[in-house]
């Protein structure tokens, strides 16, 4: 076994998961994921927040697995749906996306509207088992796509046109799209912290 420290990264999204081992790829500690740990409940997401789901998370994976966890929370905002569905997007009707989509569409309808602007917010926390140690966000802005496109994500990304790429977050490649998206922001700066204050985790300053 390795000397150096360990991370939990503690996602049961594997989409996430894949994404989360490429942004953190090279940093100076051992990355582990749920799979490598006994089985634990998902602790219930009952922050107002991204920031405190976030926290919530990773205070209870790091408690219960004995090391310094990794969570985030992260989820759409559609300005023109009052921010929804926003820290309620995976269960926001269901987990089938196509139908997700097309509720999407319906309520702009019902506001006379076909596309809004819209953002993605990530936000991460780092914990030991005692308290959280590192907290970082990151944020897209964007507009709908009129149709879903592109394969190479998840969840919302292919409804989410990027401007400046004039794409879909699900048409960029997965090195491209870590470098604008929430997720790449947020833990992006994780890395950089890592690699910066390579004993961090186990000084947890």
């Amino acid at each position: 076994m390795s000397d150096r420290a360990r991370l939990l990264v503690a996602t049961t999204n594997p989409g996430k998961l894949h994404e989360i081992a490429g942004i953190l790829h090279g940093v100076p500690v051992d990355l582990l994921t749920l799979r490598d740990v006994p089985p634990l409940e998902e602790p219930e997401e009952a922050g107002a927040t991204f920031a405190q789901n976030a926290r919530l998370k990773a205070v209870y994976y790091a408690r219960h697995a004995g090391m310094p966890s990794v969570a985030d929370d992260s989820g759409l905002e559609i300005a023109a749906l009052d921010n929804a569905p926003g820290v309620h997007s995976a269960r926001w009707h269901g987990t089938d996306y196509t139908v997700k989509f097309a509720k999407i569409r319906e309520l702009l309808a019902e506001r006379g509207l076909d596309g809004s602007a819209a953002q993605f917010v990530c936000a991460i926390a780092v914990a030991t088992p005692d308290r959280v140690i590192y907290e970082a966000e990151g944020i897209v802005r964007g507009e709908l796509a009129r149709e879903p496109r592109g394969t190479n994500g998840f969840g919302y990304d292919p409804i989410f046109f990027y401007p400046p790429l004039n794409h879909t977050l699900a048409e960029l490649d997965s090195l491209t799209k870590s470098g604008v998206s929430h997720r790449g922001q947020a833990f992006g700066k994780l890395r950089d912290h890592l690699l910066a204050n390579p004993t961090f985790l186990v000084s947890g300053q």
